[in-house]
């Protein structure tokens, strides 16, 4: 098994030598690309050492100041003695790109040359200083056939172009702006282009480029909308303006990322930049603009301002997951985006907080880096941004914004700078608040009214319990914003461990709806009365306060069924719901999130053990209910909202029918044979899955048949395959399928990582031998991808016993001596102890 050396960050020391500018040149050939790299070098110390990461190159010379010489090699790095404070160091390697299917570094993509330098992609082109805290301006040639490769693109500026012999061409690129080398990218190919412009709020006409794949231009004009809304929200929010002449945008198949903020050339996966309504879905639509944004916000909150050391991730992501989030409000208008928002933390960072891979949004230790790209640093990162917005306000985030900038433009940082320029530019001590980026795990917030004489008041005490990478916790300052239903709303501030808060005097005492708008990434212990859970349900003003507290009348509804008892909460429940269905239609965003039933994963987060058998039970049991008590109330609302050309209706459509599906069979397949767009399309198709419809293979082969020269759309159909009941039964069939691809990470993460995520067979005896054979031949040819899909199964040890010990069987059978070192840190965390 590969293992890396683990850095940490109180180990941090500034790099010996700086690099101020990289002349680099590309002679592209399919198999024999040759890389020339001229650095300017800088002592920035006194060791005379210059050591350089490299990974699958070839080294093919070495010059410093235009003499040859002979460098060795140390611990996997390459060592240069250099005498001089300054010198010209001139490297040349050649490197294979078809061969990489790791899609880190040069790569081809389909027909095209892309890279991917985040975090530690750089050193797969050229030995360097791959690090983030080494900035230097960049200039780029990129050589290549004309006729296969007509677009020759780098970040920057174009400066120059030209005709070469036998067919070959060149353009060169330079970034007048010093950026670390994760920033770098290239991309050279025969692309669609389309093209639109931006007016700067200081007048400069910046040209828009989008690239696409051939036949799909007018699928990016949603994202080119979404880039010039983005451009003008950063200059209207945070007075922030583009830099360079021109951004550039490429979409390509082959991507381990979303997307990536490369300076002036954002590469993206396609998916999140082709649509129209014919193949993308509401949601589809909404996630292209969030992602256009972030990547785009990114060019001052990662760029601009980087990170001094990777340990600094969340300073650009969290930060920036936060202004995208800022955007997808004003964009989306939903009062679902902040609903959806706090489930990915209730179920998928809460989820990591409790298991192996435990770490505080800073992390303290690092093997692999690729493998701290995670919901903690980017989604809690966001929270612990939001939370810091809250508490200065508004106008006081915005001047502690504008300080950042003034006094870091151009530098590498750390969150303690961030943190510092928000306290300076408001006179207030934040020390106590850098907890939220040392310690790891969930703070339980327990809540306790105080009714006396009629005087209501809280008292509020939190407890953060240990985890697996921190045994000692400490109390976090955080904000519990509140309303009492016909009182008003506040925003109480915990400082300490514990405290009490007097809320005035009342004639009877008040409904607490409880951490409005999710105010702060914690676990909550209230117990109010099932009740009380039934008026916020129905009555609150806040979207997260109702869908919280069904889920609370829920959770006890499912902890007494798997005790084998019934409980009081499911009339409480199926009245509140009956109630929603029957009167008035104010908000179908937030209707469509409450006739969700949980999810199996939703539902593990409930409980510290899993009794996956009795929550699939539970689940289906509470379907069940709400069919045959609710059918006709339900089914009129279906009908009121199925033909409404409205986003919100056709949510709230999509989750009736996912409810309504198996007495409305012969409805479910008129919907999508009739469906208008991929909206109605989708949602018909997942609710015969999810229902398990006679009709639903017939529906996925027709599905199939309409979309399969589009890889995009069968991503959908290929996650359904993965969730659907009977998946292992059919997986051989469904890999030898042309829309599956081993070597295209959105193929394999939409089949085999939707199946581990979310299918209850991946937990059975054939699911765990499946995987034994499927994920050791995923990670040899991609381990990035391979390692963001295991994280369910690092959780093993909350199992039944029989779970446990296949689990075990599995996570052990997986080390061997050809497990990545991706995979196998997460395998070590995983079976330490």
């Amino acid at each position: 098994m590969a293992n890396k050396p683990v850095k940490r960050l109180a180990d941090y020391k500034a790099p010996a030598f700086l690099i101020s500018a990289l002349d680099l040149t590309f002679e592209l050939h399919d198999t024999q690309t040759r890389v020339t790299a001229v650095s300017t070098l800088t002592k920035n110390g006194t060791d005379p050492l210059l050591r350089l990461d490299g990974e699958q190159l070839e080294l093919v010379s070495v010059e410093l100041d235009g003499k040859a010489v002979t460098p060795r090699f140390e611990e996997g790095q390459l060592v240069i003695e250099v005498a001089k404070d300054s010198a010209t160091l001139k490297i040349v390697t050649q490197i294979d790109p078809t061969a990489n299917t790791a899609l880190e570094g040069l790569y081809r993509s389909g027909g095209a040359f892309c890279t991917q330098c985040e975090a530690e992609g750089f050193r797969r082109i050229t030995y360097f200083l791959d690090r983030p805290d080494v900035l230097a301006v960049y200039t780029t040639k990129v050589i290549a056939d004309k006729a296969q490769y007509p677009q020759l693109l780098s970040n920057g500026n174009l400066v120059e172009s030209g005709e070469l012999e036998g067919g070959r061409h060149f353009a060169t690129w330079h970034d007048p702006h010093p950026k670390p080398c994760y920033l770098f990218a290239l991309v050279a190919g025969d692309f669609d282009l389309l093209e639109d412009s931006f007016t700067t709020a200081s007048g400069r006409d910046v040209l828009l480029q989008i690239f696409v794949d051939k036949g799909r231009r007018v699928q990016a004009r949603h994202a080119m909308e979404a880039l010039k809304f983005s451009m003008k929200w950063d200059e209207d929010t945070y007075g922030l303006e583009y830099d360079l002449d021109r951004f550039m945008i490429v979409a390509v198949d082959f991507f381990n990322m979303g997307a990536m903020e490369n300076k002036g050339l954002n590469i993206f996966n396609a998916k999140y930049v082709l649509a129209d309504d014919d193949t993308a879905t509401d949601q589809d639509f909404d996630n292209i603009a969030a992602i256009i944004a972030h990547e785009y916000f990114h060019n001052w909150t990662g760029n601009r301002v980087t990170c001094r050391d990777w340990f600094q991730l969340s300073l650009k992501e969290g930060l920036t997951v936060f202004r995208d989030q800022q955007f997808s409000s004003d964009w989306a208008g939903s009062s679902a985006t902040r609903i959806k928002e706090a489930q990915v933390i209730r179920t998928l960072q809460f989820a990591e907080d409790a298991g192996p891979m435990s770490h505080p949004i800073r992390p303290l230790e690092v093997a692999e880096m690729n493998n701290f790209y995670t919901v903690t640093v980017y989604n809690k990162g966001a929270e612990v941004i939001r939370m810091l917005n809250g508490l200065l306000g508004k106008a006081g985030f915005r001047a502690g914004m504008d300080l950042y900038f003034k006094r870091h433009d151009g530098q590498a940082v750390t969150c303690d700078d961030f943190v510092d320029a928000m306290a300076d530019a408001n006179d207030v001590d934040l020390s106590r608040f850098k907890g939220w980026y040392r310690q790891s795990g969930t703070p339980v917030l327990t809540v306790r009214e105080i009714w006396e004489n009629g005087h209501y008041g809280l008292k509020l005490s939190q407890l953060t319990p240990p985890t697996s990478d921190q045994a000692e916790k400490g109390p976090l300052p955080l904000p519990f914003a509140i309303e009492l239903l016909g009182h008003g709303k506040d925003v109480l501030q915990l400082q300490d461990a514990e405290q009490t808060f007097a809320l005035g005097q009342f004639d009877e005492k008040p409904i607490l709806a409880p951490l409005c708008g999710f105010s702060a990434p914690v676990k909550l212990v209230f117990e109010q009365s099932d009740d009380e859970l039934a008026a916020l349900m129905e009555k609150a003003s806040d979207g997260f306060v109702r869908v919280d507290a069904a889920e609370r009348l829920l959770q006890r509804l499912v902890a007494a069924w798997l005790q084998g008892q019934e409980h009081p909460a499911l009339e409480l429940w199926l009245r509140s719901l009956h109630g929603i269905a029957t009167r008035p239609l104010t908000d179908a965003f937030l209707d469509a999130e409450l006739f969700k039933v949980p999810s199996v994963n939703a539902m593990q987060g409930w409980f510290e053990q899993i009794d996956l058998d009795g929550l699939v039970a539970a689940r289906q049991r509470l379907r069940s209910q709400v069919r045959e008590r609710l059918f006709a109330v339900l089914h009129d609302r279906y009908q009121m909202v199925k033909d409404v050309k409205e986003k919100g209706a056709r949510a709230l459509t999509n989750s009736l029918l996912t409810l309504l599906a198996e007495p409305l069979e012969q409805g479910v397949f008129d919907r999508y044979q009739q469906a208008r767009n991929m909206t109605e399309r989708q949602g018909a198709l997942a609710a015969a899955v999810a229902g398990d419809l006679a009709n639903s293979d017939a529906l996925l082969a027709d599905f199939a048949e309409r979309f399969e020269d589009n890889p995009q759309v069968m991503d959908k159909w290929l996650m359904l395959q993965g969730q659907r009941s009977g998946a292992l039964k059919r997986m051989g069939k469904v890999m030898e399928h042309s829309a599956f691809n081993w070597n295209n990470p959105n193929r394999t993460r939409a089949l085999i990582g939707t199946f581990i995520a979310t299918n209850p067979e991946c937990h059975t005896e054939a699911g765990y031998q499946w995987l034994s054979e499927v994920l050791p031949k995923l990670d040899a040819i991609n381990p990035q991808a391979t390692a963001r899909m295991v994280g369910p199964l690092l959780q093993w040890r909350r199992f039944d016993q029989k779970r446990r010990q296949g689990l075990e069987a599995l996570l052990k059978g997986l080390q061997t001596p050809h497990t990545s070192a991706d995979l196998g840190e997460l395998l070590g965390k995983a079976l330490k102890g």
